[in-house]
């Protein structure tokens, strides 16, 4: 019985131990997110949700078409980036050495950033503009707004319908995975916004 008992705790220490683990692993970057999407005028949980999709959070991966870190950005946007915001210094480390600066998850998280604001410029006047930002963030702008054209000039076409449009299955796949885990959190902060409304005052 005594047996029984502490297995039952010893597996109970280590879900405990796996779950603030987990937690710890997956928020550890969350004031660099929210400081770089405030910046850009992104929203931090739709970032967050990004970089749990590419990476799980793990700055040193890199991607089988040369996508490094966090947030799975390309040494071409990295050079964009560098380009537009007349930083010389970092210009010539894209051109020389882009992995170590890529790898960075400050640097990472905010080029990530400046990308889904330019993204976002294209798409802001659009319905559910999240579902477009994160196709064009997968498959390039062009073909997000390829994806976007309405069928005819009345029509507007909602999320679901583009999600529909898309024909690369990984994209369509990718987007709909980040969508479910940006409405889930948007869920959950609303839920618990409200419990704290209807909570009675001390």
């Amino acid at each position: 019985m005594r047996r029984i008992v502490a297995v039952i705790l010893l597996v109970l220490i280590l879900v405990l131990a796996l779950f603030a683990f987990n937690r710890y692993w997956t928020h550890r970057f969350d004031p660099l997110i929210a400081r770089q999407a405030a910046i850009y005028r992104v929203d931090p949980d739709l970032v967050w949700s990004i970089i749990y999709e590419e990476t799980y959070f793990s700055p040193w991966k890199t991607g089988k078409d040369g996508e490094i870190g966090l947030m799975q950005v390309t040494p071409t946007v990295g050079r964009e980036w560098a380009n537009e915001t007349g930083m010389r210094e970092l210009a010539r480390q894209m051109d020389t050495d882009p992995a170590s600066l890529l790898r960075d998850p400050e640097r990472n998280i905010q080029i990530g950033c400046w990308y889904l604001e330019k993204i976002r410029e294209q798409f802001q006047d659009s319905p559910e503009a999240e579902v477009r930002m994160i196709a064009a963030y997968n498959a390039g702008p062009s073909r997000a707004v390829e994806w976007s054209r309405p069928q005819s000039p009345e029509s507007v076409q909602t999320g679901a319908e583009f999600i529909k449009r898309i024909d690369i299955p990984s994209t369509r796949a990718y987007v709909i995975s980040i969508m479910q885990r940006y409405r889930e959190i948007k869920g959950s902060r609303t839920s618990s916004a409200a419990l704290q409304q209807t909570s009675p005052a001390k």
